[in-house]
């Protein structure tokens, strides 16, 4: 065997569109939201809308609006359409852009990783999240207005009064803040996961065409979904663009950069990172699901072909 042979990277084979991921996807998304998902969700969210809160405020907060099911507001059915849509959204377009990136273009696996995360996160925001988000994010302001005093509106009151001053705009205010938050979240969780596990393979002496246990995977994601947590403040940006207020101050019909302007005046620069405990443990929570999981059960199913 010459020696260009014996240092050929391993092939990557033709693959057929892998179309059970969708199916995969929405069963493994709605696992993650409906297990720890949503409640970190709700306290994240809570932090991001209520920026003078700690940690420990936001949680007797939530847990004051019915005690355990407090944690699990909005979950049906917004949160199980959302995360059965977005992830089956989420595991197709990352799984086929990830595998078009290593054998089109030849580049690493972190690269591909945060490649196919990319285009993932950008397929979810535009096709699934403008509509389930803005009626989570719905479910908490109608608890911000109880707070506040003022009487408190149905979910579909709240969504009504929405649609008829601003229409489908006003459904979809923040996707675009959302559309860079879900980019820049599965690009670093991809991304970061596969930077771990090649870091794992060096240090196990592991081949490219080894494969990683169970274990090995898992603390891949658990790394990638924690480091992802560095763009929290997109996520602060996208709760207060879509949250309604009493505030005479704050502006009307906020860009993302007229709300990072607005954030960053009212709460300095801590208040761009409320909530960012409750994210990182959000985030690897997501990640061991939709990327440790998602290879696992991909390659269970022989619909893998990414070279992982």
């Amino acid at each position: 065997m010459s020696s260009s042979a014996a240092i050929s990277p391993p092939k990557i084979e033709k693959k057929p569109v892998s179309f059970s991921n969708i199916l995969l996807g929405a069963g493994l998304n709605m696992a993650e939201a409906t297990t720890l998902g949503q409640p970190l969700e709700v306290v994240k969210t809570t932090m991001a809308a209520n920026r003078n809160l700690t940690m420990a405020q936001a949680i007797a907060k939530v847990w004051s609006r019915g005690g355990v099911l407090g944690f699990y507001q909005g979950l049906i059915p917004w949160a199980w359409i959302e995360a059965s849509t977005k992830g089956a959204v989420l595991l197709f377009v990352s799984n086929e852009a990830e595998y078009v990136f290593k054998s089109k273009f030849g580049v690493n696996n972190f690269v591909a990783g945060m490649g196919g995360g990319i285009a993932g996160g950008l397929a979810q925001a535009y096709l699934t999240m403008g509509f389930c988000t803005c009626m989570k994010t719905v479910e908490i302001t109608r608890a911000k207005q109880a707070s506040s005093g003022v009487p408190t509106q149905t979910s579909f009151q709240v969504f009504q009064e929405i649609w008829k001053k601003e229409g489908i705009r006003g459904i979809n205010k923040g996707v675009n803040a959302v559309a860079i938050r879900q980019m820049t979240n599965w690009g670093s969780r991809f991304g970061f996961s596969r930077l771990a596990e090649e870091s794992i393979r060096k240090l196990t002496n592991k081949r490219e065409d080894q494969k990683l246990s169970a274990v090995e995977k898992i603390a891949s994601s658990v790394i990638g979904g924690g480091l992802s947590a560095w763009n929290q403040p997109i996520e602060v940006i996208r709760v207060e663009m879509q949250s309604k207020t009493n505030d005479p101050n704050r502006p009307k019909n906020l860009s993302v950069i007229g709300a990072f302007k607005y954030i960053y005046q009212t709460s300095g620069i801590k208040g761009l990172y409320r909530g960012v405990t409750p994210r990182i443990g959000l985030g690897v929570w997501q990640t061991v699901f939709m990327v440790a999981f998602g290879d696992i059960f991909k390659k269970m199913l022989n619909t893998d072909g990414s070279g992982h």
